[in-house]
Order: structure tokens, then C-alpha cells, then sequence
């Protein structure tokens, strides 16, 4: 499980094409406390490391992953926000976020508004059920709150602290993002579903 608090900004250093997917991803994290097995949320999809080094760790992405999420979009260079799994104790400042991704949100339009920046995304007609205004989404692994919804679009906004933090500095127009919509979304619109 993880909060969606985003805890370093990781850069793709290679990938690797064998039966699946091998990425290797540098980062700031310490890399001596990460346990092969571990799981760290890349962008979102929560990934098990195979590997480690000095600065970097490996992690395998199978085909079923790649086309759900943007991973099979990486290449060499790109940055990408990274989160450790959450421990006993520590602090939930986003929401629980599972690393499961649900699909793919598309960045339809970007906006200054003051100093932050308005983003309107567009999500798959079966998703866009499960949000809601003033909930929660996780995109690319950003725990983030929904401001306005209409129909399979809904609107974000972000403030400069989570611009310079996460790579959403970086967002353009037809990017893919990683959506998981929120757990309990999903759980009560089965409840209803069942009434």
C-alpha cells in the first residue's frame, strides 16, 4: 500500500526488452535499505525491485502491465515519481493508494491560474463513474483531490510545492497518465450496484 505522497523523482536509465520488460531506474533513495522483493510505486504501478545498486534499482514490468499503463511509454532519460511502500506508523498524508492501475487518463488541457496550473483530464467512459468532485484520484502516483467532473472529464489543480516535488512540472497536452481511482469509490458504487 502506498499514500500517493510522492518521495523522489526517479529517472529511467534503461530498458531492457527479455520475456517482460526490465527497467532500471535511478534514484536518490538509499539504495543499501531497499530489499530485493521490495515494492516501490513507479508513476503509480507498484513494482517489485529485482535488482539494486549503488544509485539504482531494477524492477521487471510484465506485458499485462504494460498495456494498462504508460510504462510501455518509457524510455531512457524520462523522470518518474517514485514511492516506497508504506510502513506501520507512518504518516498517511494522501490516501491509501494500492498501485493497482485502474487505466489511462489523457492530459486534454492545461491552464495557469495564478501560480498554479489547472490540468483537465479525460478518463475511460467506464472509470469516469468513480469520480467524483472533491474526491480522490491518484495519477501517475500522486495522491490528488478532484475539483470539478463533467461527464469523462474532471479537472486538477496543482500548486507549485507538488510542481517541483513530482514530475507534473513536465505535463503536456495528449500525455497518458496512470489513473487508480479511489478504493472507496470503487467499493461504494458496487454497493449500489448490489442494491
Amino acid at each position: 500500500m502506498f499514500t500517493g505522497i510522492v518521495t523522489d523523482i526517479g529517472r529511467v536509465r534503461q530498458i531492457e526488452q527479455r520475456g517482460d520488460m526490465r527497467a532500471r531506474v535511478a534514484t536518490g533513495y538509499d539504495t543499501r535499505g531497499i530489499d530485493i522483493g521490495a515494492s516501490i510505486a513507479c508513476d503509480g504501478v507498484c513494482l517489485t525491485v529485482v535488482a539494486t545498486g549503488t544509485d539504482w534499482f531494477d524492477v521487471d514490468v510484465s506485458a499485462e502491465t504494460v498495456s494498462k499503463t504508460n510504462l510501455g511509454l518509457w524510455v531512457g532519460g524520462r523522470r518518474v515519481n517514485l514511492e516506497r511502500a508504506l510502513k506501520v506508523g507512518d504518516e498517511l498524508g494522501g490516501h491509501i493508494v494500492s498501485g493497482h492501475v485502474d487505466g489511462l487518463a489523457e492530459v486534454v488541457a492545461i491552464a495557469d491560474e495564478g501560480d498554479s496550473t489547472r490540468v483537465t483530464l479525460r478518463a475511460p467512459t467506464e472509470l469516469a463513474k468513480f469520480i467524483a468532485p472533491k474526491g480522490s484520484v491518484a495519477l501517475n502516483g500522486t495522491s490528488l483531490t478532484v475539483n470539478e467532473v463533467e461527464g469523462c472529464d474532471f479537472g486538477i489543480n496543482f500548486i507549485p510545492h507538488t510542481k517541483e516535488v513530482t514530475t507534473w512540472g513536465d505535463v503536456a497536452i495528449g500525455d497518458k497518465i496512470n489513473l487508480e481511482i479511489d478504493t472507496l469509490a470503487r467499493y461504494v458504487a458496487r454497493l449500489a450496484e448490489m442494491s
